[in-house]
């Protein structure tokens, strides 16, 4: 490399420069590949739990079936369709979606259509999770749709939690930094942040658009507050939950306490981890 740069007539002194620079854009190519890599294996993983969940607790017995919401639960749909269309089971199975995206998920695979008015017994539902500690407390609605998802998973026999391996933790906020999601109504959520605020400490923001000026507004037309407890705090969950769900404005928490059956994490190798309550 030195030989070729000094008959381009490169000086010595800026051979460091090029050599820096050919340094950076190897790790930054490096760095993109390794990201890349990790999405695939994640995106597996993720695959892997979907499928295993489904063909576990979807069967010809269930008739009423929750769908929830996030980049797992789109395996979990693909494989109810190949269910349906490929294989000829479950011609019967309603689906009941938890969100806007949920609801599209379900007409782009050409399922039935189901809603909380004429199904409001669910046999099971499947959904995501942000994070899940080991007592199966969970923290969801980072895409916003945890109110909806809650009253869902609340109507079901079985709430069946699919993820990958990286929303696994011993304690909430170690893997998932962004905050208990709060759904609030749009003119209460100054004096709900200050009172959360006060009660158990963080900080809670108002979660601001990106593509947009100004906030995100739920499927509901509420408001989300991100709550960022203090990481090395021991809480109560449960008793969280009800505290916050008690203040005037607040529509729901991203707290699920008490209320997964069960979780199936995609691993790294291949295989599935299932925690049980």
């Amino acid at each position: 490399m030195l030989s070729g740069l000094l008959r381009r007539g490169v000086q010595p002194a800026r051979f460091t420069q090029h050599l820096g620079e050919d340094l950076l854009r190897g790790a930054a190519a490096l760095h993109s590949q390794i990201r890349k890599m990790d999405d695939i294996a994640l995106d597996a993983a993720k695959k892997t739990a979907a499928r295993t969940a489904v063909d576990q607790w979807v069967t010809e017995d269930t008739k009423i079936l929750g769908i929830g919401s996030g980049s797992t639960v789109v395996y979990a749909v693909q494989r109810i369709a190949e269910r349906v269309w490929k294989e000829g089971e479950l011609t019967d199975l309603i689906c009941v979606p938890s969100s806007y995206q949920a609801r599209h998920l379900i007409l782009d695979y050409n399922l039935n259509l189901g809603d909380l008015d004429r199904n409001p017994n669910i046999d099971v539902a499947i959904d995501g999770a942000d994070e899940v500690d080991r007592h199966m407390v969970l923290i969801k609605g980072g895409g916003g749709c945890l109110l909806q998802e809650k009253v869902v998973a609340s109507c079901a026999k079985h709430f069946i939690v699919v993820a990958d391996y990286t929303k696994n933790s011993i304690r909430l906020g170690e893997q998932w930094c962004r905050g208990v999601p709060i759904e609030v109504a749009p003119m209460a959520y100054v004096p709900i942040k200050l009172h959360i605020e006060a009660l158990f400490g963080g900080e809670a923001s108002l979660r601001m658009a990106k593509v947009k000026a100004g906030p995100i507004v739920t499927d509901n037309g509420n408001f989300l507050l991100d709550w960022k407890f203090i990481a090395n705090r021991e809480y109560d969950w449960d008793e969280v939950n009800r505290a916050i769900t008690l203040i005037p404005g607040v529509l729901e928490t991203g707290l699920f306490v008490n209320m997964a059956t069960k979780c199936y994490y995609g691993m790294a190798d291949g295989k599935v981890k299932v925690q049980n309550k």
